[in-house]
């Protein structure tokens, strides 16, 4: 079922609707838990609590001691404190950095501030479906290497990166391991007792928890340099009154998602491939990322001679997405198409499908026939060429 009556809902790698659950638990914390929880009366503790059950729930959906938990407004803080945090803590050390070409903004700016202050970044180009070869991985690493940063699923084509193999990469050099996971926790199995990753970052919002809340998984030992001033909450690496209804949102929608992460991706696949089956057949059309393997609730695909902000238009009320949702001001074609070795038109025709729980397979009908539709339209008004 769509979310809204008058749209059709496939953007959620962008964000998803709040759970009703979540909502309606952060309506009673509203109303029960509304005091400062750094404050020493009944009320403050009554917040505490809130708080600490909150990293309880998540650090179950993440099998993790709940104190390596620090709470962030999102996702991208979370990546800013952990790159910010662990390339000045051990800048003494060495000043070689490792990423990849494909990462979000929000990985991809802060490596690029970095340089300016005058560290060494390596950017690794993934294979044409988007995957990381462990063996390119490892040949990037140096002496000086002190911190490396790999998304594990791709916010724009679904890719999965193998982060269990980078990650004992990195344990066998000795260097720190950083994985945004913005758009995998919650929506499959990250389980941090065994992965081999040091800093972990996520948001609430794209797990069906609230927006502007999210946690940063700091691995005991591995130590950060505040980039935030003005308290002593969470260890003085992240100051400031926490907002307890809405990590109460997050510990909830962590809950949720530890109930329903499998049976949510079996649907998600069997609705990946009704979109794929039934579109696959048009002329011109190619997928970007993983055929096989990738992250069932994304789907990424460019078509020849048809331009992807007009298509965009033609497919309303369908809401998806022609790139990253951080980009979509921009005009300039997808970096991390273009870093598949995708041709600037190319990346400019590609259509993010990103399917959730409420997507039902009568949605999925309804646009592929609208899909079909636009690309037939938009083909029909383009001028021909004379010789």
């Amino acid at each position: 079922m769509s979310v809204d009556s008058d749209l059709i809902y496939l953007d959620y790698a962008a964000t998803t609707p709040l759970d009703a659950r979540v909502a309606e638990h952060m309506r009673r914390v509203q109303s029960e838990a509304y005091f400062n929880p750094s404050s020493n009366h009944a009320g403050g503790r009554r917040s505490a609590a809130v708080v600490k059950k909150a990293a309880e729930q998540l650090g179950e959906l993440l099998k993790v001691d709940p104190v390596t938990l620090i709470w962030t407004s999102g996702a991208t803080e979370s990546d800013n404190l952990a790159i910010l945090g662990v390339a000045k803590q051990r800048e003494h050390r060495g000043k070689h950095l490792v990423t990849m070409r494909t990462e979000h903004k929000a990985v991809v700016d802060v490596f690029q501030h970095l340089e300016k202050q005058g560290f060494d970044v390596t950017w690794l180009a993934p294979d044409p479906d988007g995957r990381l070869p462990p063996e390119r991985f490892e040949a990037a690493l140096r002496d000086d290497t002190q911190l490396a940063s790999v998304m594990h699923i791709n916010n724009e084509t679904g890719t999965v990166q193998d982060i269990a193999a980078l990650g004992a990469i990195c344990k066998r050099h000795g260097v720190l391991f950083h994985v945004d996971a913005a758009q995998s926790v919650g929506k499959v199995a990250v389980d941090l007792a065994t992965l081999p990753v040091d800093l972990l970052s996520l948001t609430a919002h794209k797990f069906y928890g609230p927006k502007g809340v999210g946690a940063l998984f700091v691995r005991d030992g591995t130590a950060l340099q505040a980039i935030m001033f003005g308290g002593g909450q969470q260890r003085r690496l992240r100051p400031g009154t926490l907002a307890v209804d809405l990590i109460a949102g997050l510990g909830k929608a962590a809950v949720v998602a530890a109930e329903n992460i499998e049976n949510d991706l079996a649907r998600l696949a069997v609705l990946k491939e009704q979109l794929l089956r039934g579109i696959r057949g048009i002329d011109g059309l190619h997928i970007n990322g993983q055929e096989e393997g990738g992250y069932p609730g994304i789907l990424n695909v460019g078509i020849d001679d048809i331009e992807g902000e007009s298509l965009l238009l033609a497919l309303e009320p369908v809401c998806v997405a022609t790139g990253s949702a951080c980009n979509s001001l921009s005009q300039e074609p997808s970096y991390v198409l273009r870093a598949l070795g995708r041709s600037d038109l190319e990346a400019q025709s590609a259509i993010r499908f990103s399917i959730g729980r409420h997507t039902s397979s009568a949605d999925i009908e309804q646009v592929i026939t609208i899909y079909r539709t636009a690309v037939e339209k938009l083909r029909n008004l383009a001028p021909e060429c004379s010789v």
